[in-house]
């Protein structure tokens, strides 16, 4: 698969990163990602808001968003009253953001605060998307469970096979776009995790320009891990397979053309 050689030099300037973050039942840790991600942001100058999408939690994560909001001015706290799952607020988060850049982050902290501000200043040189990578010189991962890393490198390495691209963490959430490129992907067909695969195969097989950065990660500290690896194969695959009917069958319908 042909990928874009470079950064658009032509890119129209962007004025306002959102990040979309999900959160369900993250009352432990959701203050301080919100309060750490605001003060990275304001010290580097980056223009910013931080949608914040409570995904259906029945602790007290809403209130302590409360809390933020009255301190934070940039910080919006969205209720996804729809039905749930992690895509579904992710995609809640994107149709009401603002920006004219976007980036999905966990709630954990388990994304590097400094990671978005790379994200943004490579949105910035004219690329669409800007992929990051914890499995590449300059990432790393802290504390990450042996067994879940063994199968994300097995998955990884079956989706950069089949795809044909040089991307080996494609599974990972924590990913910046352009609002063309995200726009671009859509319709978003993944309720659940699926999204963080459909997102960036759907971007790159539409022939958005990207790029891959190294970013680290590191487990959470508070709170339960809301992705359950047994319920995910058969969501993971379905995805897979439609970018891959929509690659070869549809006949470049959806695919990016500059204007």
């Amino acid at each position: 698969m042909a990928r874009p050689s470079g950064p658009d030099p032509a890119a129209t300037p962007l004025t306002l990163l959102s990040v979309v973050i999900p959160a369900r039942n993250e009352a432990a840790r959701i203050a301080s990602t919100v309060e750490h991600l605001h003060l990275e942001l304001r010290l580097q100058e980056v223009p910013h808001e931080v949608v914040v999408v409570d995904d259906g939690s029945d602790d007290a994560t809403w209130s302590v968003l409360g809390d933020v909001v009255e301190r934070i001015p940039q910080v919006r706290r969205l209720r996804n009253d729809g039905e749930h799952g992690f895509g579904r607020a992710v995609a809640h988060g994107i149709d009401h953001s603002q920006g004219d850049a976007v980036v999905v982050m966990m709630a954990d902290e388990s994304d590097d605060c400094r990671d978005v501000v790379r994200y943004w200043h490579a949105l910035c040189e004219g690329w669409d998307c800007v992929f990051g990578s914890r499995f590449m010189p300059g990432g790393g991962v802290i504390d990450y469970p042996r067994f879940k890393w063994v199968l994300n490198r097995i998955v990884n390495l079956a989706i950069r096979i089949v795809f044909n691209v040089p991307l080996n963490d494609t599974t990972n959430a924590f990913k910046a776009y352009r609002r063309i490129a995200v726009d671009g992907c859509r319709p978003f067909l993944a309720p659940h995790f699926n999204l963080t695969v459909e997102l960036p195969l759907k971007a790159i097989v539409r022939g958005y320009r990207w790029t891959v950065i190294p970013i680290t990660w590191r487990n959470r500290r508070a709170g339960v891990a809301k992705l359950k690896l047994g319920e995910m194969g058969s969501r993971y695959l379905f995805i897979i397979l439609y970018v891959l009917i929509e690659k070869f069958f549809t006949r470049g319908d959806y695919v990016r053309r500059d204007t």
